[in-house]
């Protein structure tokens, strides 16, 4: 098995059909390039959702995954070891918050937020046992637990998965008005993503943040925001909350937490809502490993810097003055923010999958979504050459379709 034919041939017949991927084998990569099994390269311009934000092979981070390889892996949380201690002070500090609660995957870091912010709830604001509620936005994307997939409004993520765990309120996504209208004296907290990812990068309306910032304070409900995929330099600040100075009760971390190399995922709060958590209350085996510990802190003495978030926001300027140029020429609309771009394709041209699989052809690596989006979130490493250069095979794709 060594041509791309064999392989995806064996991993079709051998996997669960749960992706959909584009037809390339990768083999390699380095920066934003990546090769596949029989040499060729192509530029990655989705960035493993930004979990690549520091570029594939980052070399800080490479070399703190190598040498703790050497000496220390697992442990488990039965003990301490000597990773966790600067991981914890260190993102508690990236994020001004008091306290961290890591697990491994994007997914485990809602759920994680799920129990704090109903646990806080009972214990603290006082809502009677069992009649928390969380509000929760329209088109959301939070991962694919039963949990998330219950106040999912997608129906491949939610459809013939029930029965569904109760305690959500689903309200129209950039409408202070309807979290307003939602919040009742059971209502912990309002859940939600600065930037609707999945959804085809999604800005909400200038000043929503801050208004879901006074809102929650004045209701005294927790205001989380879930940063898995728009924050840690994506959008061209720290966390896309910075945009607006807007600083939320809780954080959820992940996906560039792990630099690419293993999954990193995290909560982060005050000690007011984290200290409600006692031990035996929620935990994992891998959450926090000394691995994980060593890569997480590599990340953390990146993002000190400010180098990517600075890069990510000069190249984004170039990247949406480019993409805008395409509007009115098979290009419906393009939003996003920083180095991340959701641009809407014309659907009387073609198909969003028909788009990414011209693209492949021609060297870029991006994903569609919701019929006719096509996602760019190439590594903030990307030089300005390359990234002006995968938007020019994407308006050559497009004109291919006219």
């Amino acid at each position: 098995m060594s041509t791309t034919t064999d392989l995806i041939d064996v991993s079709e017949r051998r996997s669960a059909h749960n992706y959909h991927p584009l037809p390339v084998v990768i083999h390699e990569a380095h920066g934003a390039w990546v090769t596949d099994v029989e040499g060729k390269r192509y530029l990655d311009c989705l960035a493993g959702y930004s979990s690549l934000n520091f570029g594939h092979g980052n070399p800080k981070i490479i070399e703190a995954a190598q040498e703790q390889l050497k000496n220390l892996t697992l442990t488990s949380r039965a003990f301490y070891h000597d990773q966790f201690a600067a991981f914890c002070a260190g993102l508690g500090d990236l994020t001004g918050k008091d306290m961290i609660l890591p697990m491994n995957t994007g997914a485990e870091a809602v759920e994680t937020a799920i129990k704090v912010a109903r646990k806080w709830g009972y214990e603290v604001k006082g809502v009677q046992p069992e009649q928390a509620n969380i509000i929760v936005m329209e088109d959301n994307f939070h991962g694919r637990t039963t949990t998330i997939v219950s106040f999912s409004t997608d129906p491949a993520a939610r459809d013939d998965f029930g029965p569904y765990t109760p305690g959500f309120r689903i309200v129209k996504y950039g409408s202070v008005e309807a979290i307003r209208e939602a919040v009742d004296a059971n209502t912990v907290a309002v859940l939600f993503e600065p930037i609707q990812g999945e959804a085809g990068v999604l800005v909400p309306p200038d000043g929503y943040l801050t208004q879901v910032r006074e809102l929650c304070t004045g209701e005294g409900i927790l205001m989380i925001a879930d940063e898995i995929q728009s924050g840690l330099g994506r959008t061209g600040k720290t966390f896309a909350c910075d945009h607006e100075g807007v600083v939320p009760d809780m954080y959820v971390l992940g996906k560039a937490l792990g630099g690419g190399v293993v999954p990193v995922s995290a909560i982060a709060a005050n000690e007011d809502v984290l200290g409600v958590i006692k031990p035996g209350q929620h935990g994992s085996t891998f959450g926090g490993n000394p691995l994980a510990c060593a890569v997480g802190n590599a990340v953390i003495e990146i993002l000190n810097t400010g180098e990517y978030q600075s890069r990510a926001a000069e190249l984004g300027e170039v990247l949406h003055a480019r993409l805008r140029e395409l509007i009115g020429h098979g290009v419906i609309a393009v939003r996003g923010r920083g180095l991340w771009a959701g641009v809407d394709i014309d659907p009387s041209l073609a198909t969003g999958r028909a788009v990414s699989k011209e693209l492949m052809a021609r060297g870029v690596l991006a994903k569609d979504t919701h019929g006719s989006t096509i996602r760019l979130a190439p590594p903030i490493v990307i030089s300005e050459e390359d990234l002006l250069w995968a938007v020019d095979q994407l308006a050559d794709t497009i004109a291919s379709f006219r």
